[in-house]
């Protein structure tokens, strides 16, 4: 089946789907975007996706680009046209094509749209979470609104590179006090050795994740305590375990960071049961 894109109100094969060059978000990043994961079927967590999309929006002076219903269902037919069971969309919304300039276009110009959806493997996502992952740690260096999901994301490839180039999944950024912010594309959390979850406060320096935030109610379905407070690089290394969480990972355990086993390198049991149990509690919308 050929991959289908939405491209500014037409669905169009993936391979022909273009933007103008004097989009603002190919000159300037001048836009924000959401990825939501697709399970057995479902868009997961579309609600909470969509209430972030619109802080965003909110938060650089961007409008909708049209009604947050209307929306919901492109994201559902583009799921369906590219046959995803399992597997992402992405949406990006930019403020729109304009003449190059850094200030906003006068009078305001239609925001731009695009959407994609690919298929990914449960079974290999499976393999790599009963594995664990490795984790490097780089220097924090990012503009300070990283609560919103902007697709200014340079020190992120930066970051995820360097995790590359070092044979490791993820790089965590580090703030000037030794404390973890959050990873190049993920949350960081550890687990204490009381078995106490810990992951940093979203009110500032990080984004609030939405598999970050639905692990809340799924750590409360399983009785499990949590402590929003920074953490240290050698608390998490010290920990009796360590994941991350974002909509492309679900709950991932972390076995590595940098040279330093955590705990026994082995996937920790507690993460490996908020990743059992978070299907069932995440909010589900039939494709």
């Amino acid at each position: 089946m050929p991959r289908i894109a939405y491209v500014n109100g037409r669905y169009v094969p993936h391979r022909e789907a273009v933007v103008h060059v004097e989009d603002r978000g190919y000159q300037f990043a001048d836009g924000v975007y959401e990825v939501c994961e697709v399970a057995r079927s479902f868009i997961i967590d579309i609600s909470r996706h969509l209430d972030r999309l619109d802080r965003s929006l909110h938060e650089l002076d961007i409008a909708w680009p049209m009604r947050r219903g209307a929306l919901e269902v492109v994201m559902r037919e583009v799921v369906r046209r590219n046959g995803v069971r399992n597997g992402m969309v992405y949406l990006q919304v930019t403020r729109g094509v304009a003449p190059r300039d850094h200030v906003f276009p006068v009078p305001m110009v239609r925001p731009s749209l695009v959407l994609t959806a690919r298929k990914t493997s449960p079974a290999a996502a499976m393999a790599k979470a009963e594995k664990g992952i490795s984790v490097i740690t780089v220097p924090e260096n990012r503009w300070e609104r990283v609560d919103i999901k902007t697709i200014g994301l340079l020190p992120n490839v930066m970051a995820r590179q360097a995790a590359r180039e070092a044979g490791a999944a993820e790089a965590w950024f580090v703030d000037d006090d030794g404390l973890v912010t959050e990873g190049a594309a993920t949350n960081a959390w550890i687990v204490t050795q009381d078995g106490i979850l810990v992951t940093r406060p979203a009110e500032f320096g990080i984004l609030r994740g939405v598999t970050r935030t639905t692990v809340f109610d799924v750590a409360a379905s399983l009785g499990l305590a949590i402590e929003e407070r920074p953490f240290s690089v050698e608390e998490a290394q010290a920990a009796r375990e360590a994941f991350i969480t974002a909509a492309t990972t679900l709950v991932m355990p972390v076995v590595q960071i940098d040279d330093r086993q955590v705990a026994n390198g082995m996937p920790g049991s507690i993460a490996l049961s908020l990743r059992k149990a978070f299907f069932d509690i995440a909010e589900k919308t039939m494709v």
